[in-house]
């Protein structure tokens, strides 16, 4: 009888492991595949049975003319305007609120820190209504500022989540660099802002990537505060392809795919310090 050896057997569990991961990158970029695919086909390829994957002729035409119909530069500009200030707020305020209660000692620090963290669990929907009330009063609606402003007090896209993100990432820095920060005269600002930051680099990338990507896809805060057409986001010009009538899949896929581009480079680009930042949080509590 044949014994297999443990040599042996460590391959199969690794081959095996290996096919389950190629299956499962497969069954997910067939979407994108797919819509890639619909935006190069003619409107008589789209819905035939089986599915064409190769389009014949490819139609590179689809994406000149889905960024022609509808001022796509205005959308883009407008979510690179929302994203970039959302984006500055955010690192503002979640680092600072983040380093309050990992690095500093005040009574209640810990119950503070534990209500912040009971907002994670509070839908956005309940809040929608009175935030918008809110901004109606302030005279906000159809701006970019209920998009941005909230982000520099925390309570914006992940905000709470950045918050916690950082804490636990800034108490993984030892506090002797703190100390001996302050028998040299270091301010706490100076501290947070010349030692704390500088060595909090993947955490910051990491939070960066989760708001980049909630602002730059965000549909229903554009949806309820924007009014004016010029105002748009990408996300929100997307939806300008569809009406009850007539959709044009192939613009659609066109402009979706140019909508993600963006997105894929920032996350390509930085995963490397994304995976980090995500891995350190959880090594300290």
């Amino acid at each position: 009888m044949m014994r297999i050896s443990s040599k042996q057997t460590k391959v199969f569990y690794k081959v095996l492991v290996w096919c389950f991961l190629i299956s499962g990158t497969i069954l997910f970029c067939l979407p994108l595949a797919w819509m890639i695919s619909t935006s190069l086909k003619p409107l008589s390829q789209i819905w035939i049975f089986p599915p064409k994957w190769i389009p014949k002729p490819v139609l590179w035409g689809n994406y000149i003319a889905a960024l022609k119909i509808f001022p796509f530069h205005l959308f883009f500009a407008n979510t690179c305007i929302i994203t970039l200030f959302s984006l500055i707020g955010l690192i503002i305020s979640s680092s600072l609120c983040a380093y309050g209660f990992a690095r500093l000692r005040f009574p209640g620090r810990d119950f503070l820190f534990m209500i912040v963290l009971s907002v994670l669990m509070l839908p956005f929907i309940v809040i929608l209504i009175p935030r918008y009330i809110l901004f109606r009063y302030l005279g906000w609606i159809d701006t970019f500022k209920p998009l941005i402003v909230p982000n520099y007090f925390g309570v914006g896209g992940y905000g709470v989540f950045s918050i916690f993100l950082l804490r636990q990432f800034f108490r993984q820095i030892p506090l002797d660099l703190s100390d001996s920060a302050r028998i040299d005269g270091c301010s706490e600002f100076g501290i947070y802002a010349r030692m704390i930051m500088p060595l909090s680099k993947p955490g910051l990338i990491a939070i960066t990537i989760f708001a980049f990507l909630y602002n730059w896809n965000d549909f229903l805060e554009p949806l309820i505060y924007i009014n004016t057409p010029e105002k748009f986001t990408v996300a929100l010009g997307l939806t300008c392809f569809t009406d009850l009538y007539y959709t044009n899949w192939s613009y659609l896929m066109a402009g979706s795919v140019v909508a993600i581009v963006p997105v894929l480079i920032v996350f390509f680009y930085l995963q490397r310090y994304f995976i980090r930042g995500i891995v350190l949080t959880g090594l300290k509590t």
